[in-house]
């Protein structure tokens, strides 16, 4: 089309993990076991659901608040967050979009860390920007020093920061991000996606909210698993959050999503429960795959592995009814890698069985 916009045109679109359905007919298999996309395989708090059975369908032809109260307040109760510096969008991404529109023009740079979540380049691209990438170090962490002097040369005006990092999934330390945050003369955001994993595991970056060029992302599509019901949430000052309110788009959140992620964030038994089944399958799945590849140590609900040649292992695994994803074409990664989900114990085991039978 001669009318769309040449950075468009040149984009390749992003890329999800492959549905359990795709991998159903292109096999004929009747069960898959999908470990690609990190949702959460021990499902939703039973009180969102609640909400979602009770909320008042009259509700539907009626525009919702731009920012919820109650998920505000809940925010507010649930992380310590003050309500007035929380904003909300649609799923993380959509927060990350609107932070885009608040500091970025065509031509400016965005410092990455590299590998990490490539929707994070797609972002970059569609508005037009340059990205500037910074390969991390060995252990996948944030190489400080490195960031620092690139900044210092590229003058980015956004960097992006995500611990855990997808797909790595170690969260950084406090005092590397600290050490870049202080000398970097821009905003940093901060992506807490799963933050609630890193929270379980004490190391959570979420206290370093209080710098004035910091925002930290959440979502609810993960640890909580609303997935469907796309919820992001950020934190920032209360000056730049009026400004935030300018460029986000009307009513970004729908009152039936916002009710059941309210209930969801107060109902920190269910929470407990799956990040203690999470940490719990992920030191096994580690040490078990362990046995026959290169895996990396993880704070997330998933673990990054090195399988050789990455497209034939998915390849084989998708044919024995289990997905998990190829990250060999993400920037920054080799053709090695692999991200695989932590799922049930049930779910894991099959997967280990399926290794063990391909090695």
């Amino acid at each position: 089309m001669q009318f769309v916009r040449e950075e468009i045109r040149r984009m390749k679109a992003y890329e999800p993990g492959k549905s359990e359905d795709y991998v159903k007919r292109k096999y004929g298999l009747s069960r898959v076991v999908k470990l690609a996309s990190n949702e959460n395989p021990y499902g939703v708090s039973p009180k969102a659901i609640e909400s979602l059975r009770k909320f008042n369908s009259e509700l539907l032809s009626k525009y919702p608040e731009t920012f919820p109260p109650q998920l505000l307040e809940a925010i507010e109760s649930y992380i310590g967050w003050p309500k007035d510096m929380v904003v909300v969008g649609a799923g993380l991404d959509g927060v990350l979009e609107t932070i885009f529109r608040l500091f970025i023009n065509r031509g400016d740079s965005v410092l990455l860390p590299v590998p990490t979540y490539p929707y994070y380049h797609t972002v970059i691209q569609v508005f037009g920007a340059k990205g500037v990438f910074v390969e991390r170090n060995e252990e996948f962490r944030i190489d400080v020093d490195r960031i620092i002097t690139t900044a210092k040369r590229e003058k980015p005006k956004l960097i992006i920061v995500c611990s855990p990092n997808n797909p790595t999934g170690l969260a950084e330390r406090e005092e590397d991000v600290r050490a870049l945050i202080e000398s970097c003369n821009c905003p940093v955001f901060i992506d807490e996606a799963y933050g609630e994993f890193a929270d379980y595991d004490g190391v959570s970056l979420k206290h370093l909210f209080d710098y004035e060029n910091v925002i930290i992302g959440r979502t609810m599509s993960k640890a909580f698993g609303l997935a469907n019901l796309r919820i992001g949430y950020a934190v920032m000052s209360e000056e730049l959050r009026k400004e935030y309110l300018k460029a986000t788009t009307p009513f970004p959140v729908s009152t039936l999503s916002a009710n059941a992620a309210a209930k969801a964030l107060e109902d920190k038994e269910f929470l407990h429960y799956v990040l203690k089944k999470n940490a719990e399958e992920r030191k096994r799945l580690i040490k078990e795959l362990g046995n026959y590849f290169k895996v990396y140590r993880s704070n997330a609900n998933f673990v990054f592995a090195d399988v050789g040649n990455a497209s034939e292992f998915v390849e084989s695994l998708m044919k024995m009814g289990i997905i998990v994803r190829d990250c060999s074409k993400f920037y920054g990664c080799c053709r090695g890698h692999v991200r695989i989900t932590v799922g049930r114990k049930e779910e894991n085991d099959l997967l280990i069985s399926a290794v063990s039978k391909l090695r």
